[in-house]
């Protein structure tokens, strides 16, 4: 597939990966929980793997427990293929709206652990994020639960999701940081320094986090990789998405940027994606990845999909090569208009 195939390092002296993973929230919770099919859906991971794929991201609170007991399922047989990154800190209230609040605390988060290992029949997680930093407690106290957890050979590596770079920092100073996940796309580039029309909320366990700063930067500088998820903007750069089409329960329903509004005010973005996909006889889905895997060597996107049709256009991106001039005109689309929580 070219020498975007080749393998980018998860962290300074880590594990060298593809540069494409699977996010597999979706399979589980979050769009269109309907269509939900396990057997399907732990057929795609499987792909993925055939395909070369090796990181496989998911986490405890998708679906509170069900993503991680699917993804044990359908690795159970190719341990040795998957490098599996989940998350904790986050804890469901409330599984049919979602509710859930940030739980930080040392005991918590080794107890998460356990039960993140229980559900995914592994022995070691590979990769292990703090979800969302608890602001009643300390990252630096949080950290250093997980960094004891490292030593006592339950976790290999350590990230963080969705922190500012001040967080980033702190936590470095005691334990690496492996990686970092945040939203980037190109309707998502606050880890650039940059922000949406309206800034992204923060008021729900769940929501985002601003950056305070380029923290794309800080990850290059640090030898920290940096892992994209909704890098196709929760599927609305993949130019199929109208407004309204959402079920009840989908994310996106009650979601500011999925409203006719912003539908109508972000027009400018899918139509210059579109441009540039029939310049390449290729996918919107596709442009939008590429560009991603050219804006920085540590990048390593985690596209969902439960369709391995999908799965396969996706991995295709990494045989785009985008030109000076497409990618400058891809980075100066405006920003998004709407907050994404």
């Amino acid at each position: 597939m070219g020498d975007k195939m080749d393998k980018r390092e998860l962290g300074a002296g880590g594990p060298r990966v593809t540069p494409l993973g699977l996010g597999c929230m979706g399979m589980s919770w979050g769009y269109a929980e309907s269509r939900r099919d396990d057997a399907t859906s732990i057929r795609v991971v499987q792909a993925a793997l055939d395909a070369g794929v090796e990181l496989i991201d998911t986490a405890a609170v998708y679906g509170d427990g069900h993503n991680e007991r699917l993804v044990g399922r359908a690795i159970a047989e190719r341990r040795d293929d998957a490098v599996v990154a989940t998350k904790g800190g986050l804890v469901v209230d409330d599984l049919p709206t979602k509710q859930m609040h940030r739980d930080g605390r040392p005991s918590a988060l080794r107890g998460h652990v356990e039960a993140s290992l229980a559900r995914l029949g592994i022995d070691r997680i590979d990769l292990y994020y703090l979800h969302r930093v608890d602001p009643a407690v300390p990252v630096e106290e949080s950290w250093g639960a997980l960094a004891d957890l490292v030593a006592a050979g339950k976790i290999d590596r350590l990230g963080l999701s969705e922190v500012t770079t001040r967080q980033a920092a702190a936590a470095h100073a005691i334990h690496p940081v492996a990686a970092i996940q945040s939203e980037l796309s190109l309707w998502t580039r606050d880890p650039l320094g940059e922000q949406s029309t309206e800034a992204p909320g923060g008021g729900t366990a769940g929501g985002g986090t601003h950056t305070g700063g380029d923290l794309l930067a800080w990850t290059r500088a640090c030898e920290v990789a940096f892992v994209p998820f909704a890098p196709l903007g929760r599927g609305y750069l993949t130019g199929t998405l109208t407004a309204g089409g959402f079920e009840d329960g989908d994310f996106r329903a009650t979601n500011a940027r999925f409203t006719a509004e912003a539908f109508d005010r972000n027009r400018a973005i899918t139509e210059e994606v579109a441009r540039v996909a029939t310049a390449h006889d290729a996918t919107p889905s596709q442009i939008a990845l590429a560009w991603l895997l050219d804006l920085a060597g540590n990048m390593i996107p985690i596209p969902g999909t439960r369709s391995s049709v999908h799965l396969a256009e996706n991995l295709a991106a990494l045989d785009i090569r985008l030109t000076r001039d497409e990618r400058d005109r891809l980075t100066r689309l405006p920003s998004a208009y709407g907050s994404r929580y």
